[in-house]
């Protein structure tokens, strides 16, 4: 990898100049120069990442003698990730708890702790993707930790492989009662238009992910918007570079003064297991061109990296894309460490943190003997639970077996268990079986996992609340 000559620690650090004048012995030195923040932070989120599914995609990619780059960070703890209301939570308040410090209610993105996301009659606070929240006597808006690294002069950058209007990065820049008003997330974004949020400044410098629908009128094919606006033609005017595919997002100019948006798929990006990738770039492509634009300002940054889709694949029980995908963040994380260690040597201003919003009820079944990872013809950990003494299949009462993997509850629920066509687990579409039937699996209350490197990173260990989180984050950079 080319190394960057001008690092971030040398081009941000401030300057401290003695004046010498011969064998003067009072010379004093002068006022340091202030050139703005230094200091950088990279938050990794991905979404629905309980242990278990990070323990699977760890045998899953490199078997369990293996190791992921999330499993060395050297600084850890466990996150406890209940929300206000709810003793399991769902994306939007714990992502906000992390990005504010505050906990809110389920379906809430960055409001204040007593902000409902029903009215009185228990109906959601949004119509057709379009806000309903009333102005007054239903909470207010509270500060993220982007908006605030943005009023202090840093670069802000947000990326994901969802929706970039949905609730994991909608909480870093913007304020609403009910996270599915996702055309009122999307004008949040875009400088000098109605619903702009003016605390964004002169506006996020990087802006990658999918959502294309919230961003054009329903009269365009494809579009949800129901007021008539085109915000990619208002990005553009607001003279932001453009991307559509990855080809676009590579010719985009890393110069330290174009800020660049680039949606990729009308909703969700495609699983990294379905990716067409002429067309989409990874999260790790998207990762990389995100820190290139950032680092070209010459200041401290903050950027949040969002593997979406480990979530979605999990809520409809399969395993193997939410595997794929979680090993498509991690990629990320490597390729982050490696970007960063080469413009800041030894991370000394910068502070990395990997961590996940909720758990899912993925299990691991029985008493497998060891697999290895997933290859051609073996499975792996998807495959069926064959005992560790004899690797003989292990059977339920019914004398039938079952899988190593499966959920607690979720889509697939057999009225009757039988064989298992073991020629199956390897398929991209298999769906693992979940005990309770429900039409979707549903997130699990478990704690979750959080590791960090760089400036500060020792400040996070033990158990910790998701929205401690963000103090320390502030606390590391001195923020």
């Amino acid at each position: 990898m080319k190394r960057i000559a001008l690092p971030l620690a040398v081009a941000g650090a401030s300057l401290l100049m003695a004046a010498c004048n011969g064998d003067n012995d009072n010379d004093t030195p002068t006022t340091p120069v202030a050139t703005g923040p230094t200091k950088n932070v990279v938050f990794f989120l991905g979404d629905g990442m309980g242990i278990t599914t990070m323990t699977a995609a760890r045998i899953y990619s490199v078997g369990e003698d293996g190791e992921l780059t999330m499993d060395k960070l050297p600084e850890t703890a466990f996150v406890h990730t209940y929300s206000a209301d709810g003793q399991v939570t769902d994306s939007a308040p714990s992502m906000a708890a992390y990005m504010t410090g505050v906990k809110m209610n389920n379906e809430v993105i960055s409001m204040s702790p007593e902000t409902k996301a029903t009215n009185a009659a228990g109906a959601p606070y949004h119509t057709l993707f379009d806000s309903t929240c009333p102005a007054t006597g239903n909470g207010t808006p509270v500060d993220t930790l982007l908006e605030i690294m943005k009023t202090a002069g840093y670069g802000t950058g947000v990326v994901s492989t969802a929706r970039i209007t949905h609730a994991t990065p909608a909480a870093t820049y913007s304020h609403v009662c009910h996270r599915d008003a996702e055309n009122t997330i999307a004008a949040a974004l875009v400088p000098g238009g109605a619903g702009y949020n003016a605390k964004l400044g002169d506006g996020i410098d990087v802006i990658l992910g999918g959502g294309g629908s919230y961003f054009i009128p329903k009269t365009t094919t494809g579009g949800l918007r129901n007021d008539g606006r085109n915000l990619v033609n208002e990005l553009k005017t607001a003279k932001y570079g453009y991307a559509a595919n990855k080809t676009e997002l590579a010719a985009l100019p890393a110069d330290g003064t174009t800020k660049i948006a680039g949606l990729f798929n009308n909703s969700h990006m495609a699983y990294d297991l379905d990716r067409t990738a002429t067309q989409e770039p990874s999260l790790a492509e998207m990762t990389s061109k995100a820190i290139d634009v950032l680092a070209a300002k010459k200041k401290g940054f903050f950027l949040m990296v969002e593997g979406g889709r480990i979530d979605h694949a999990l809520h409809a029980t399969n395993a193997r894309r939410a595997l794929q995908d979680t090993v498509a963040f991690d990629d990320a994380i490597k390729l982050t460490l490696t970007k960063m260690a080469a413009l800041d040597p030894g991370l000394k201003n910068t502070l990395i943190v990997v961590t996940a919003d909720h758990d899912h009820t993925l299990q691991m079944n029985g008493y497998a003997q060891r697999t290895g990872k997933t290859e051609a013809g073996k499975p792996g950990v998807l495959g069926l639970v064959k005992n560790y003494v004899d690797g003989a299949v292990s059977t339920d009462v019914d004398k039938n077996p079952y899988t190593i993997l499966g959920f607690g509850n979720g889509p697939k629920r057999l009225a009757t268990r039988g064989p298992i066509d073991a020629t199956a687990l390897e398929s991209a579409d298999f769906l693992q079986e979940a005990v309770v039937p429900l039409a979707t699996e549903t997130h699990g209350g478990g704690d979750v996992f959080l590791g960090a490197q760089g400036l500060g990173a020792d400040n996070f260990a033990g158990s910790l609340t998701n929205n401690e989180v963000f103090g320390l984050i502030k606390k590391s950079i001195g923020l």
